[in-house]
């Protein structure tokens, strides 16, 4: 084979090795000088580093600047030889997709991303804390370990704590953001629950997420069978951890040369990533802090209504950590995102205008497996009649309910009064 390529031209010869894997590549090229040559251009291995590992440059793992892309994927293969190389590529994928969202929409989260960890780090934890990691989550560690906590007891870094790279939620005085915890406060903090909480080691479920906040969520990863948890409001109880992903979809955790290794971590930062990329979720702010929220903010799970100018968005969000799942009247916890404004036309009633309007009062019926639980019918939200103007902000307010089951709906209406109603308002954003 080698003689017969001896004899093309360099495009026609191009076009075969870029067809051709980098192993073959690597053969052919013992072949004689000619094909080791051309086997080494540039052009050929800055494409098989894109196609691979989407690299526009050519740089390692830790994003240092390589001389030539040859040199770039000969250091990537030796740093995670021994990892399926398959699974290396879908990894990368993942950070790459998140990384990309948060360079273009929340660069301060972004920058909480802490350099990735190395073998010795993974292999330190494994000793400490008896387990031994699943594969697809050993990898994105290498990649990132984690994000960079802020102190929260330092006033200059107390907007840091709604920074989380998974993000979070509010109601009342519940306010959650998530942060995924790096190596060493996967340590700590697996340790804590062991201790004090009384969470048995035998488990092999180490906290690898939470909130950093004062409202307490958090994630355990079963290092057995590659499973992601989020604790409920016992979550140390047997069955009061709630799986984040479909037992089904998880194969191959520990196996180096199974088919398609994935476990509920890469599974869940994967779907996490779809939704921040279809804009499901999005970057909203709040005072002067801004933080990922998971209210979603898309048909067909959020639902808008406009009436006579006024438009009306609305979504829910699941709230494990005040589940109760052996409580038979209020098991699961909803929370709800409400967010009004004025379109530009303003409110429009029987042919006239008004460039004001303010909500009066409410009505809701909520519902659990089709049986009405709760009906409210009072005046103003949360405490407040907001004023809409056009063009304004949108005035948003998050509330929850307590269900009996998983499946629940809230319906209902608002009054507004055109112009400005007597009842004192508040600024909103």
């Amino acid at each position: 084979m080698g003689k017969e390529l001896d004899g093309l031209g360099y495009l026609p010869l191009h076009i075969i090795l870029s067809k051709l894997s980098p192993s073959d590549i690597i053969k052919v090229s013992c072949a004689n000088k000619r094909l080791r040559a051309s086997a080494s251009d540039e052009s050929l291995w800055a494409q098989i580093c894109y196609q691979e590992l989407q690299l526009s440059t050519p740089q390692d793992d830790h994003g240092n600047p390589l001389p030539c892309f040859m040199l770039a994927y000969q250091l990537w293969r030796e740093a995670f030889s021994m990892y399926p190389w398959p699974l290396v590529k879908r990894v990368k994928r993942c950070w790459d997709k998140l990384k990309k969202w948060f360079n273009n929409n929340f660069p301060e989260a972004e920058a909480t991303l802490r350099r990735g960890a190395s073998e010795s780090d993974i292999e330190q934890l494994q000793t400490l804390l008896k387990v031994k990691l699943p594969l697809p989550t050993r990898l994105l560690y290498r990649f990132h370990d984690g994000q960079e906590l802020p102190e929260k007891r330092n006033p200059k870094t107390a907007s840091g704590s709604w920074l989380g790279i998974i993000g979070g939620y509010s109601f009342y005085n519940h306010s959650v953001n998530v942060y995924l915890l790096p190596l060493n406060q996967v340590i700590a903090k697996t340790r804590y629950v062991i201790r004090h909480l009384g969470f048995s080691s035998r488990s092999k479920c180490i906290v690898m997420a939470s909130s950093f906040t004062f409202s307490r969520k958090v994630f355990f990863l079963n290092c057995t069978n590659g499973q992601l948890f989020v604790g409920t409001r016992k979550p140390l109880t047997d069955g009061e951890m709630i799986p984040c992903v479909p037992n089904a979809l998880i194969r191959s955790v520990h196996d180096l040369y199974g088919e398609e290794q994935q476990d509920a971590m890469l599974l869940w930062l994967e779907e996490h990533g779809r939704r921040l990329e279809n804009g499901i979720i999005k970057v909203r702010k709040e005072g002067d802090d801004r933080s990922i929220n998971l209210f979603p903010e898309v048909p067909p799970l959020c639902v808008t209504t406009v009436t006579n100018g006024v438009q009306v968005r609305a979504s829910a969000v699941f709230v494990p950590e005040f589940a109760d799942l052996v409580d038979e009247a209020e098991k699961f916890t909803f929370a709800y995102s409400i967010r009004m404004s004025l379109l530009p036309e303003g409110c429009v009633i029987n042919g006239m205008t008004f460039v004001s309007c303010q909500l009066n009062r409410r009505h809701w019926i909520i519902r659990a497996d089709g049986e009405v639980v709760s009906s409210v019918d009072d005046e103003a939200v949360i405490g407040e009649y907001p004023l809409l103007h056009p063009g304004e902000g949108e005035f948003v307010y998050q509330s929850c309910a307590p269900l009996p089951s998983p499946s629940g709906s809230i319906e209902g209406h608002f009054t507004f009064v055109p112009g400005r109603y007597v009842k004192q308002t508040f600024d909103y954003f």
